[in-house]
């Protein structure tokens, strides 16, 4: 099975090397000083479920790669557009795309420059980031990756990715029949979690110790909940509930890649998280004040790092 990793960052990465760790043809597509130690001294990971190193061909051409059986297409959000106009060389007749990004609209702007029959949507439940060139930091979370078709069906590629999933180690697959779901609650999450550590720069521990700020953090998952109801996605009853519940369990010391970035003086996926749930908001005549509050925050300092 051959794979093509397109953004090989913490989170490609990490499942690309537990890939070719099972026998996968795994060709990691990187940039600048990580493209560079890629070459020289292979991939490294630290990781809380066991350390690793592997050897992989790197690259920033596509076409040095060719057609793959699966592209994991892990770019930031806002390099969406871009990315997916290089992919050309990595398709073949039935190769998918799977997108495991944050944000509700990757699979549309991806499909629109391949073609929807290439796309699957994805979901990564992992804490894991570039620590220095190389070297991939996992530190946390289940390691959980949900992929499936956009139509529901549980076709044979699908069942092949799994397969090749449920052979690695420390890697923890779901092959869903209705991924729109996970994408949004993941999305509500994500826009919770990023925010709100982004917004105040303190821990998650920290934003639980006052009722005011852990009441805001509920509301901005209730918000995007009813934005995805509203535009038609089928989010149980508990979905608000269940997610709260996961970030009471997290550590006191979570932050967000969000924080990361802005506290780093990098580019911010703010328009992909609350410029998405404001346009869908709008679209579907909900308010989402918490959502609007975080983006007037944080959006200035997007124009600041970008």
């Amino acid at each position: 099975m051959k794979v093509a990793v397109f953004g090989a960052g913490g989170v490609g990465a990490y499942l690309g090397g537990r890939l070719a760790q099972a026998g996968a043809d795994v060709h990691l597509i990187a940039r600048g000083d990580h493209l560079a130690a890629l070459r020289e001294s292979g991939l490294q990971v630290e990781s809380v479920a066991g350390d690793f190193e592997v050897d992989l061909p790197a690259t920033d051409d596509p076409a040095e790669v060719g057609p793959c059986d699966f592209v994991l297409f892990t770019v930031k959000a806002y390099d969406t557009e871009s990315a997916a106009a290089q992919l050309g060389p990595l398709l073949g007749e039935h190769t998918a795309v799977i997108t495991f990004q944050n944000g509700v609209d990757n699979e549309a702007r991806i499909a629109g420059a391949v073609g929807r029959e290439h796309v699957m949507g994805g979901v990564a439940q992992i804490f894991s980031t570039i620590g220095a060139p190389g070297v991939i930091q996992h530190t946390g979370g289940p390691a959980r990756f949900v992929f499936g078709e956009l139509d529901g069906s549980r076709s044979e590629r699908a069942e092949r990715f799994l397969d090749a999933c449920e052979r690695a180690t420390g890697v923890d697959p779901e092959l869903s029949t209705d991924v729109e779901v996970a994408v949004w609650e993941k999305a509500a999450f994500i826009c919770a979690q990023s925010g709100m550590t982004a917004a105040v720069r303190l821990p998650l521990g920290d934003i639980r110790s006052v009722p005011e700020s852990w009441g805001m953090y509920r509301r901005v998952v209730e918000e995007v909940v009813a934005v995805g109801r509203a535009a038609g996605v089928d989010l149980s009853g508990d979905a608000v509930d269940r997610l709260v519940d996961f970030a009471e369990g997290l550590e006191d010391d979570a932050y967000s890649s969000l924080h990361y970035d802005l506290t780093h003086g990098n580019r911010m996926e703010v328009e992909a998280l609350y410029g998405a749930v404001r346009k869908r908001a709008g679209a579907n005549g909900v308010e989402v004040p918490m959502n609007e509050a975080l983006y007037a925050i944080l959006a200035p300092w997007a124009v600041r790092n970008g």
